[in-house]
Parts: C-alpha cells; structure tokens; sequence
C-alpha cells in the first residue's frame, strides 16, 4: 500500500491504517467491490471498523469480529450464505497478506475469479 506523508486515515476511527492487510478498501478490491480506478478517491479504514465484512474472516490470524445487530450478525443469517462468506472473506484477507510480500503489482491483487470477470 503506497503510503503519503499523513498516511492512511480510517474514515471511522481516524487512527492510521498501517498495514494492506488491515486495509477495508483493499479487502474490498481484491473481493473486486472497489474497480482499480477508484481506489485513489475512496476513504480508507480498517477491515475491523468495518464489521459487517469482518466477521466473516475466519482466521487464527484475525481476531473475530462479532455484529450485534440482529438484522446484520452472521448468527442471524441464512447458514449457507454465512458459510460462503466466510470462505470467501476469509481468502480475500489472506490474499492481502499474500500480496506485498510476493511483490506483485496492484492490478493482480485480486482474487483470480476477479481478475477473470474485469478482463
């Protein structure tokens, strides 16, 4: 993730994202939710201030993240749907973990399926 001299901000709780791997808007590129032109004008913010997408990783790597809200939670949600959220959320992080260390450009951080669908 290029860093300026300020950083990146998260939109929620305005302490800095350090690391791509913590990084809500790049989790949401390498789901191919964010086109690659867009990811230079979209806020910032950590994948854990964005519950919603992060109870679904699944990872002894990532702490879990648990939604209250009845209508959100993944304890309240289809069985199947939440199983299949889970495996792709949970790839998509450690795609991010993947990508810097591999040293690929950003146009290949997506998942595979992504960069299949935009071509």
């Amino acid at each position: 993730m290029a860093r300026c001299e300020e950083g990146y901000l998260c939109q929620v709780c305005g302490a800095d994202v350090e690391e791509i791997w913590d990084s809500d808007l790049y989790l949401r590129y390498v789901l191919g939710l964010v086109h690659p032109e867009q990811l230079h004008v979209l806020r910032e913010r950590h994948i854990r201030c964005n519950p919603l997408l992060a109870q679904f990783i699944v990872d002894p790597e990532f702490p879990a993240v648990e939604v209250e809200d009845e209508h959100f939670s993944k304890a309240h949600l289809d069985p199947q749907y939440v199983h299949d959220q889970e495996l792709l959320l949970t790839r998509a992080w450690r795609r991010l973990r993947e990508v810097v260390p591999a040293g690929l450009p950003i146009i290949e951080y997506p998942l595979d399926e992504v960069r299949q669908r935009w071509k």
